[in-house]
């Protein structure tokens, strides 16, 4: 074990060389500790890693989901907010007419998704190095990220919807 006080590449042939005078026989390997952990900690950081790519994956298809569903619950309401709007609703309440249903749906899911991930949190923690269960950071990071997303999701059709004439929406019935 040598601890240096310059770049430890640097001494490794010094070393290496010293030891092999004193014993031509002897095998060397040389490693700084950051070598030996990174070989140690290569099945959790895969395993957070892969944990990563399929939260995003589940996110990306949760977003889809709910822009599908916003956007077919807003055309199916296309003749009342263009009668609302006609009828001089401001646009503030048009657009909460149109997100008031489509925005319940994510806020079920982000329920239930909350419930299931503090379920599934003790599997995690045996898979992901010092995940600890029930972080609260962590939970209110992914509460507010999947919020967001959601609220995005949902106001894309509500905007296009109070963006078009009500004019042609009257007509399109």
């Amino acid at each position: 074990m040598v601890r240096p006080s310059r770049d430890p590449q640097q001494l490794a042939a010094a070393i290496r060389r010293t030891l092999h005078e004193l014993d031509a026989g002897l095998p060397v390997d040389i490693q700084t500790r950051y070598q030996e952990l990174d070989i140690m900690l290569f099945g959790p950081r895969m395993a957070t890693i892969a944990l990563g790519l399929m939260g995003i994956m589940g996110a990306m298809l949760s977003i889809t989901g709910i822009f599908g569903m916003a956007a077919y619950s807003v055309s199916k309401r296309l003749r009342e907010l263009g009668i609302r709007i006609a009828l001089g609703a401001q646009r503030k309440e048009v657009l909460s007419a149109a997100l008031g249903r489509a925005v319940k749906l994510p806020a079920f899911g982000s329920a239930a998704g909350l419930l299931l991930g503090l379920l599934a949190t003790r599997v995690l923690a045996f898979i992901v190095y010092q995940a600890t269960p029930r972080d609260p950071l962590v939970l209110a990071g992914v509460v507010f990220a999947m919020s967001l997303l959601g609220l995005l999701a949902t106001s894309i059709p509500a905007l296009r919807a109070v963006s078009v004439d009500p004019v042609i929406l009257l007509r399109a019935e």
